[in-house]
């Protein structure tokens, strides 16, 4: 059977089944909120116990990196990606379990040429263009107050 590439792409729109958009972008903001929300409450407890505001920050964001990568290698981020879609990228723990899930994959393949090698594969483009963004905007930022 020989298509084109605009009767495949018919083909496929046809098959395709119809995304629930208001479900899922309900789930990805709930779940999203959710993250938030403990992300606040773990603030709010190192605050309490009496740490600075930039401290308590610091000590949340080591907080939801380790419990984002301690969910992602028992397979629970996994899952709950599946419902949440979106809603699970919050920036921190998104990259946590960005870095955390390519490791993981490749640890048979060893420390170094696997687990090191991989880790990054996802995760290196959003350092390299997220540290290029924050120059370019830095340098923006520069120019405007000069002005």
């Amino acid at each position: 059977m020989d298509m084109t590439p605009q009767e495949y792409q018919a083909y496929v729109k046809r098959k395709a089944p119809k995304s629930p958009i208001v479900k899922d972008t309900l789930f990805a903001f709930v779940v999203g909120g959710a993250i938030c929300v403990v992300g606040q409450l773990i603030s709010n407890g190192f605050a309490g116990l009496g740490l600075d505001k930039t401290d308590a920050g610091t000590a949340t964001s080591i907080c939801l990196v380790a419990l984002s990568a301690l969910a992602t290698g028992l397979g629970l981020y996994t899952r709950l990606a599946r419902y949440a879609g979106a809603g699970t990228l919050v920036p921190i723990t998104g990259f946590a379990n960005a870095v955390v899930s390519p490791a993981l994959d490749f640890k048979s393949e060893g420390f170094i040429t696997g687990t090191a090698v991989k880790m990054f594969t996802i995760a290196g483009p959003v350092i390299a263009f997220g540290t290029a963004a924050s120059v370019a905007y830095g340098v923006v930022l520069m120019l405007l107050e000069s002005a």
